[in-house]
């Protein structure tokens, strides 16, 4: 049965923290890293990875650890100048703990990853006639690796790290938005899906350079911030103080109802 939403909006994912929990994955490798790179002085805590998050710019995770590196050693002042952190061991170190160490088989902790979305919800915005896709900041055999092998999706519009600059730059989707309009002639609302303040500036910058349309942010809280009310509750509101129109404890509750109360 087609639902009253449909060709009003098209939606866009984020995958880390909507589609997949990664708080003992991505956020446990950026600990890891920033733990052996500090000989082992520093290990971030959750807490301490979502204040950098935070700032909105840290999206990219090597790049989050890299800059965790360099604060902890000025605050042993040492400068960055004298540090020149080699950016390549890093990732290197990093993908060995996220990856594994197979160079043909995934094995490390991207292998033990929750999902947090079901295939059904996903056919459920597809019989309302509400477009899909995803636009995320994970690598694209990361970001395979989940939607196509664990939930099963067959070739899903997909913008990942190698094909757009990071968030909060939105020319990735930007691209997504097209690949899904697909020769839809309606300029329909985008509703982009994050967990992150960089998602949240990702879809203010995309109203800024685009008027045309109506561009709506979704926040969802990630799992690691809900084990107490208060943390989950300071996380919304920095969503919310980010520009989400609403944030929401898990994707699903993104019904084809929701998003046409969201669009109305």
């Amino acid at each position: 049965m087609t639902q009253q939403t449909s060709r009003k909006a098209i939606v866009v994912f984020d995958i880390d923290g909507v589609v997949r929990d990664v708080s003992g994955s991505y956020r446990r490798a950026i600990a890891d890293t920033v733990e052996y790179f500090t000989n082992t002085g520093y290990r971030p805590t959750p807490v301490d990875i979502d204040q950098l998050k935070s700032e909105g710019v840290w999206n990219n995770d090597w790049e989050a650890s890299q800059e965790l590196i360099y604060r902890y050693f000025e605050t042993q002042e040492q400068t960055r100048e004298q540090l020149q952190l080699d950016y390549n061991a890093i990732v290197a170190f990093f993908q060995s703990r996220y990856r594994g160490t197979d160079p043909n088989n995934l094995t490390g902790y991207i292998c033990q990853e929750p999902l947090l979305l079901q295939p059904s919800y996903l056919e459920e915005l597809s019989q309302a006639g509400i477009p899909w896709g995803f636009f995320s900041g994970a690598t694209r055999v990361s970001a395979n690796y989940v939607l196509e092998k664990r939930l099963g999706l067959q070739s899903p519009v997909l913008i990942a790290m190698e094909d757009a600059p990071g968030k909060p730059d939105p020319t990735g989707l930007f691209t997504t938005v097209r690949q899904l309009e697909n020769g839809i002639e309606e300029k329909l609302a985008i509703v982009y899906v994050g967990d992150t303040v960089a998602d949240m500036y990702t879809i203010e910058k995309a109203r800024n350079l685009d008027s045309s349309r109506t561009w709506i942010g979704v926040g969802v809280l990630p799992p690691h911030v809900q084990e107490t009310a208060a943390r989950g509750d300071a996380y919304a509101e920095t969503l919310l103080a980010a520009g989400a129109a609403i944030v929401l404890p898990n994707v699903q509750q993104l019904t084809p109802k929701q998003i046409d109360k969201l669009i109305s």
